[in-house]
């Protein structure tokens, strides 16, 4: 009977792990929707595709992805997300807090599983109950922000700033929190700051002149695509006026911004990937597989303005913000970088 019981439960085994490792020639179908094309979202896209090719590889297993982009257009993201479903997709992803937010109560009935990814507050956004234990068909990554780490930056780059410019486009749930965050170190400092908000290209434009013209000592933006998607069009005049832009992103810093503090996006697309290969291939429920989050304490300086905003080196700054972060990092303005993921 002994003897018995030993082989049945080697079977088990036996048969659990090449369930769970192989399913050889098995095609299981992705639908990907991106918010908007920026360098951040762009870079996550990238590298859950190419991981997937990775994985698939490894696994003896296709993964066949269908890719779209609303460009923030909710009636083109509502359908892109019915194709999805019309296709009858084994998995979504939702790239940001908008998208993931429609797959969400897309997925309501038919319990499609869907991974998000670059969600800053998937709790307040009302993703999930809770990060640890999501509770239903949606779980994901998150890119949620340090506010304070960044706040300490600036005021170890400029002690004597006493007024700080917030910008960010209102209707972005990813900004709300981080910006709520900021105002409240900054009256606890005691220090001035001003809101300007654009939620399009021109108005971000006309933002930032009116913030030049106000004199800040300095901008602070969260992971907030709008301004990500603008980020080309006014980090000159940024540079020109002396004027540091404190962001939520290395992808920032990429295309022009004086800094990038943040989660590595790049990494981010990797391990979404890999939650994909966990729900499909391996099991795992999303209402039980906890939210991602990362390390937040890598700044990236561009060190094309660096010098021009603030009168210091890379090599100044990194000696300067070294305590307060885990790594410092340069990088040089990349203007095509925006198209290099479409």
């Amino acid at each position: 009977m002994k003897k018995l019981i030993c082989t049945v439960m080697a079977l088990m085994m036996v048969l659990s792990l090449a369930s769970a490792a192989f399913a050889d020639g098995e095609t299981y179908k992705i639908g990907i929707c991106n918010y908007v094309d920026d360098a951040s979202l762009n870079q996550i896209v990238e590298n859950i595709q190419a991981q997937l090719d990775a994985i698939g590889e490894e696994r003896g297993v296709t993964f066949d992805v269908s890719y779209d982009n609303c460009n923030a257009d909710t009636t083109v993201m509502d359908q892109i997300i019915s194709n999805f479903i019309a296709d009858e997709v084994d998995l979504m992803v939702g790239v940001a807090t908008p998208v993931a937010m429609q797959m969400q109560a897309a997925t309501e009935e038919n319990q499609i599983p869907v991974i998000f990814s670059a969600v800053s507050d998937p709790e307040s956004a009302g993703l999930v109950e809770s990060n640890e234990a999501p509770g239903a068909n949606i779980t994901g990554t998150s890119d949620f922000l340090d506010t304070t780490a960044v706040m300490n930056l600036i005021f170890a780059e400029d002690p004597d700033a006493d007024k700080i410019g917030l910008l960010y486009d209102i209707g972005q749930d990813s900004s709300a929190t981080p910006i709520a965050a900021a105002k409240e170190f900054l009256d606890e400092k005691n220090v001035e700051y001003k809101e300007y908000n654009g939620t399009s290209i021109p108005e971000v434009q006309q933002a930032v002149t009116q913030l030049i013209d106000d004199g800040v000592d300095a901008v602070f933006t969260p992971s907030d695509n709008t301004i990500m998607t603008a980020e080309l069009s006014i980090y000159e005049d940024l540079a020109e006026a002396g004027i540091p832009h404190y962001t939520g992103a290395d992808s920032f810093a990429l295309n022009g911004a004086f800094m990038g503090y943040g989660v590595d996006y790049a990494n981010l697309g990797v391990e979404t990937a890999n939650m994909i290969a966990q729900v499909l291939l391996d099991g795992e429920d999303p209402a039980e597989l906890p939210v991602m989050t990362f390390d937040n304490g890598t700044a990236t300086i561009n060190t094309d303005v660096c010098e021009q905003i603030t009168g210091k080196t890379f090599e100044e700054l990194e000696e300067l913000f070294a305590p307060l972060c885990t790594a410092v990092k340069p990088i040089e303005t990349a203007e095509e970088f925006a198209d290099a993921a479409e």
